[in-house]
C-alpha cells in the first residue's frame, strides 16, 4: 500500500530526528523509549489526527497525549515534521532555556496538548478531554500513548475503570509494550500479566498488535474509530531502541548520551531505504 509506505518513510525520518536531537543536545536524552513508538506516533500524526499548525488551539481539534513523557524526542520529531517546531531547536533539547524540555511542556512547546513528567496522568487527562469533546458534540478523537512500565501507576487503572462507564468511544489508548522501564525489565520489577484480559474485564475494546508494523498500527486505529460506545486500547508489542541495532532491547539506552561514533553509526543504519 502506497499510504503505508509513505508512513514508513515518515517513521524513518522521525527516527533520524530522534537520534539527531539526542546527539546534538549533548545531554542524556531518552532515545530507547522514543524509538520504540515511532510507528505509533507517526501513524497518529500523519495518518489520522486532525491538527492544524495554523490553528493549534482549535477547540474541535484532535488531541494527542504522550503520557510516557520521557520519550518526548519522538513527539518533538513529529511536531517538527508537522511544522510546529523548528529543527534548529533540536540542539536545545533538555536545556532549561529551550522550548524542548526533557518532558513535554504545554506552555513551552507549540503543539503539545499535555504537560507530562509524572507517569500515570495521561490517560485520566485524555479521558477528561474525550468526555468534554463528546459533551460538546465534536467528532474529535483523543489518542494517549502510555508505556508498559507506566501501568504500574494506580491512577492509570482509575481511568481504565471510568472510561467505559462514560462510553468514551472517542478515546484510543496505546500501550507501548517494549518490555522495559527505567530500572530494568518490566517483568522483573512489577509483572503485568494478562493485559488483554484485564482491559477487557473493565469493558474496553482491546486490540493486540505488533507496534513496529505500520500496517498493523494503521489497521488498529481504523478499527478503534469504528467502536461506537467503548474506548479502545491497542496493546502494541514493540522493541525498545527499534531501528538502531546496538540500542535494540538494551535498557542502557533508556537514558544515555550518544558519542560521535555512536551517532554516526546510528544515522548510517537509518539511511532511507
Amino acid at each position: 500500500m502506497k499510504e503505508i509506505r509513505e508512513l514508513e518513510k515518515k517513521a524513518l525520518q522521525i527516527r533520524r530526528d530522534i537520534i539527531e536531537m539526542s546527539y546534538r543536545c549533548g545531554r542524556a536524552a531518552h532515545p530507547g523509549p522514543a524509538l520504540s513508538c515511532a510507528e505509533i506516533v507517526t501513524a497518529i500524526y500523519f495518518g489520522f489526527a486532525h491538527i492544524d499548525v495554523q490553528s493549534p488551539l482549535k477547540a474541535d481539534r484532535d488531541r494527542v497525549i504522550l503520557s510516557k513523557g520521557h520519550a518526548c524526542p519522538v513527539l518533538y520529531a513529529a511536531l517538527a515534521e508537522k511544522g510546529f517546531v523548528d529543527r534548529g531547536e533540536f540542539k536545545n533539547l533538555r536545556h532549561p532555556e529551550g522550548i524542548l524540555q526533557g518532558h513535554p511542556s504545554y506552555r513551552k512547546t507549540p503543539g503539545v496538548d499535555m504537560t507530562a513528567g509524572s507517569l500515570g496522568n495521561g490517560l485520566g487527562i485524555g479521558l477528561g478531554m474525550a468526555y468534554y469533546l463528546k459533551h460538546k458534540g465534536y467528532k474529535s478523537r483523543v489518542y494517549v500513548i502510555l508505556g508498559d512500565g507506566e501501568l504500574n501507576e494506580g491512577t492509570v487503572w482509575e481511568a481504565v475503570m471510568c472510561a467505559p462507564a462514560v462510553k468514551a468511544a472517542n478515546l484510543t489508548a496505546f500501550v507501548d509494550v517494549n518490555g522495559f522501564q527505567s530500572c530494568g525489565a518490566c517483568g522483573d520489577i512489577l509483572p503485568q500479566p494478562n493485559l488483554e484480559e484485564r482491559w477487557l474485564s473493565f469493558g474496553w475494546n482491546v486490540l493486540s498488535i505488533d507496534g513496529n508494523d505500520m500496517e498493523q498500527v494503521v489497521h488498529a486505529i481504523e478499527l478503534a474509530q469504528k467502536s461506537e460506545e467503548k474506548p479502545t486500547v491497542i496493546l502494541a508489542k514493540t522493541v525498545k531502541g527499534k531501528g538502531v541495532d546496538f540500542m535494540e532491547n538494551d535498557n542502557l539506552w533508556h537514558q544515555h548520551v550518544l558519542s560521535k561514533e555512536q551517532y554516526e553509526r546510528a544515522m548510517a543504519e537509518l539511511e532511507e531505504r
